[in-house]
């Protein structure tokens, strides 16, 4: 299978919950090295895989530091294949990317900013020698993007790609003094954390002992404290704020229906198909796991043919691999060091102060994740924030039903809820967390709402009994959890 994409190594998702460029840059790569080994193991030779993998870069609005790290993502790769593994094909040293514009630096506040921002994203992307490219949506910060949002969210793509003349020259920052600087500043850095995570005896090994989401979550509460105390310019967010805010159309889905659907739509395939044979299909899969004899791609191909879903082939897997559980440490301290003393943090202190001459104890908040929402940058700031003001925090799993979630709150007897959600889930799966609250005897418990949630969804919300919603870039957090 000689032009078989067999994996897309992604950096997207570690910028997005935090990670600044050099660990962005890092730990994709030390993931890269980690796949080759693995295919290595597996009988593989280097060359029969390395030039068919792909990377996947988050693009933020540092327009030179998001170049330089494109530049210098190709030269480390390059180097790390030449180092560890010793390929005899050229083409097992290049660096083929993809490259999305940042999710998290779309605001709700003055939306229409984010048209200039994801622009400058794209920008730098292109510079920078991306091979293609995602261009988001301005009102994704609001809800899901309507036809309007994603058009012009194309045409971005489209200007750069036939007007600009950007991508008719290759790398046009070559010979800049500050652009090799910077590249070279880069590569060096990110080499330094890839030679860290090499101690630990590589990714795998790193991850399971929570190196590298410790390093990013600090660094995301960091940023976040910066933002927070006016350090960092977002514009419309914590500078040059409307006085009323533009209400913008956002894309209506209704999920009780699709949900429904959706129900229906398996369950009449499961009906429908041979049973036998995607039985068999299941228990191929099981027994290949088992044996590790066999090849778990086609088997996993020949039971979507047979009308498996792609549960019930997890489930097959999941038999004997188990299921991965992240390890929940929290960050401690880099919040409030790095905002700093002042009137509102000691504001937020001393009402935690009354709270606990009041309660005997201090104000203690599950933040939860439920649904299929993998995003948890904005949950886990808030736990480490909330931490440093003096809350007992407790961190729920990722992907909770609503049930689990209230047992988990009533387990440990927490005064409050926080329902972090970004994936659209919030007009079904909150009520359910409330409905559950409610009859397992803890009405009492307050549920608090945060994430993406179009303006014109909070009073439904309210109307099921959350007690508050706090949109992106919303501020003092803290202290009105404490007021209600």
């Amino acid at each position: 299978m000689p032009k078989f994409n067999s994996i897309s190594i992604s950096g997207y998702h570690i910028q997005e919950a935090g990670a600044d460029a050099v660990l962005e840059l890092a730990f994709t790569l030390a993931d890269g090295i980690q796949y080759c080994r693995t295919g290595l193991e597996a009988g593989l030779k280097i060359d029969e895989f390395a030039p068919r993998l792909s990377f996947f870069w988050g693009i933020g609005m540092n327009f030179f530091l998001e170049i330089a790290k494109l530049r210098a993502g190709r030269r480390l790769w390059a180097a790390l294949l030449t180092e560890k593994f010793s390929p005899k094909n050229p083409k097992s040293l290049m660096l083929r990317c993809h490259s999305q514009t940042s999710g998290w630096s779309l605001t709700e506040q003055d939306p229409y900013n984010n048209i200039i921002r994801t622009s400058i994203e794209a920008m730098a992307a292109v510079f920078g020698g991306t091979q293609s490219l995602h261009t988001n949506s301005f009102d994704e910060a609001l809800g899901l993007p309507t036809q309007f949002s994603a058009r012009i969210a194309r045409n971005t793509q489209i200007i750069l790609q036939e007007e600009s003349g950007i991508p008719k020259v290759a790398d046009p920052w070559a010979g800049s003094y500050m652009m090799e600087s910077l590249t070279m500043e880069l590569y060096e850095k990110a080499y330094q954390v890839i030679e860290e995570v090499e101690a630990l005896g590589g990714m795998t090994k790193a991850v399971a002992e929570g190196m590298p989401k410790l390093r990013i979550e600090e660094c995301a509460a960091r940023r976040q404290a910066r933002i927070d105390n006016g350090k960092e310019t977002i514009v419309g967010v914590n500078k040059y704020k409307l006085a009323t805010e533009t209400r913008v159309d956002v894309l209506e889905i209704d999920n009780s229906a699709v949900r429904a659907g959706q129900i229906a739509r398996i369950e009449k395939m499961k009906k429908d198909r041979n049973s036998h044979q995607a039985d068999a299909c299941l228990e191929a899969l099981t027994k290949c796991a088992e044996t590790k004899e066999g090849n778990l791609l086609e088997l996993s191909i020949a039971a979507a043919r047979a009308r498996c879903t792609l549960g019930e082939i997890s489930d097959a897997l999941e038999k004997v691999f188990g299921r991965h559980v992240a390890t929940d440490r929290m960050v401690s301290g880099a919040y409030k060091s790095e905002y700093g003393s002042n009137a509102e943090i000691d504001e937020v202190m001393a009402k935690i102060d009354e709270f606990m001459k009041q309660e005997g104890r201090r104000p203690r908040i599950l933040i939860a994740k439920v649904g299929q929402d993998g995003h948890d940058r904005g949950g886990k700031i808030i736990a480490t924030g909330f931490a440093d003001m003096g809350f007992d925090v407790d961190i729920g799993p990722l992907f909770a039903t609503p049930k689990e979630a209230a047992q988990q709150a009533i387990d440990a007897d927490v005064h409050v809820v926080g329902i972090s959600t970004l994936a659209a889930g919030h007009k079904t799966l909150v009520p359910e967390l409330i409905k559950e609250l409610k009859e397992m005897g803890r009405p009492d418990i307050l549920v608090v709402c945060g994430g993406v949630i179009p303006p014109q969804d909070y009073q439904f919300l309210f109307d099921a009994g959350v007690a508050d919603v706090f949109g992106p870039g919303k501020c003092g957090t803290s202290f009105h959890i404490l007021c209600l």
